[in-house]
């Protein structure tokens, strides 16, 4: 049966989610699109599968989350139909699937955004096809004053941080590094990445925000990153020491892995649409993990 590949952009606060995968008895945000998406389509809950493009932890939200699914030719049509009949463009159809799915969702999940729902190239694979991801972790030193309407995206670290020694070690850190000494071993894969960006800046709100880029990341990477860097700027690790924690490639007591709750997917990067199938057989081949 031939079948249309859907991109789905997607956001949402991770604060009452256990993470993004369906878990029996859970509250997931991929249990929640699915079930959404299966009342659309008048399908049982358990003929909707998406693919993801980053697994995100409980706690931990996106801004920029994305995710395929394959739907038939009949689904396809009964999704986009027009309430003024005909067959809409693709333009007004990808605008009547998107503003579907968000009706669903805003009575069963409103902490769920979708952004925009479209069919997608040839040769995308939400997972696979991508080139990069992108997160921002949030926190606020101890000498900043407490904003309640950010807590809830906001870790607290009750310590002076300086900040300019915190941005100093994290360009050390950069480039083609094995990064097993900040992610939780899995059987098999490997924790060699590329860490495209690692920035600071000091938000209107006092916090301090952190820019973390990669190629891949392996499970728990970011926040322990973002927890290595911390220890720099509360004077528990030497700005010399961090780079040499990073090669000896064991995990540490040193620091401490940061809260989920402070970390958001803001963005993931894939290749021009000619190349997307070719990244995508790339990516699997190697078989590593893509998560944090």
């Amino acid at each position: 049966m031939e079948t249309t590949r859907l991109r789905l952009d997607l956001g949402y606060d991770g604060t009452d989610f256990s993470g993004w995968a369906v878990q029996p008895g859970l509250r997931t945000v991929q249990g929640e699109i699915e079930a959404a998406i299966a009342v659309l389509l008048r399908v049982d809950r358990g003929a909707v599968r998406l693919t993801v493009g980053g697994r995100t932890d409980a706690g931990v939200h996106a801004r920029g989350q994305v995710a395929h699914i394959d739907v038939s030719g009949e689904q396809l049509a009964r999704w986009s139909a027009s309430q003024r009949g005909g067959e809409p463009d693709a333009a007004e159809a990808a605008r009547i699937m998107t503003r579907r799915l968000n009706g669903v969702l805003l009575r069963s999940a409103p902490d769920v955004a979708i952004h925009r729902v479209a069919p997608a190239p040839a040769g995308f694979d939400a997972r696979f096809s991508a080139v990069r991801r992108r997160y921002e972790y949030r926190l606020r030193p101890g000498n900043a004053r407490r904003d309640p309407l950010t807590a809830r995206f906001t870790a607290e670290v009750p310590r002076v941080l300086d900040l300019p020694a915190m941005q100093r070690v994290s360009a050390d850190l950069l480039g083609l590094q094995d990064f097993t000494t900040f992610c939780k071993a899995r059987e098999g894969a490997t924790a060699v990445r590329e860490l495209l960006a690692f920035d600071w800046r000091e938000t209107a709100d006092g916090a301090y925000a952190a820019r973390i880029e990669a190629d891949a990341f392996c499970h728990s990477m970011v926040r322990a990153l973002v927890g290595a860097v911390v220890a720099v700027g509360h004077g528990r690790i030497a700005e010399r020491e961090l780079p040499e924690l990073r090669d000896a490639r064991q995990r540490s007591s040193r620091f401490t892995v940061m809260p989920a709750h402070g970390l958001s997917l803001e963005e993931i990067g894939y290749p021009e649409d000619a190349d997307l199938a070719k990244r995508a057989e790339q990516t699997r081949a190697r078989r590593d993990p893509l998560d944090d």
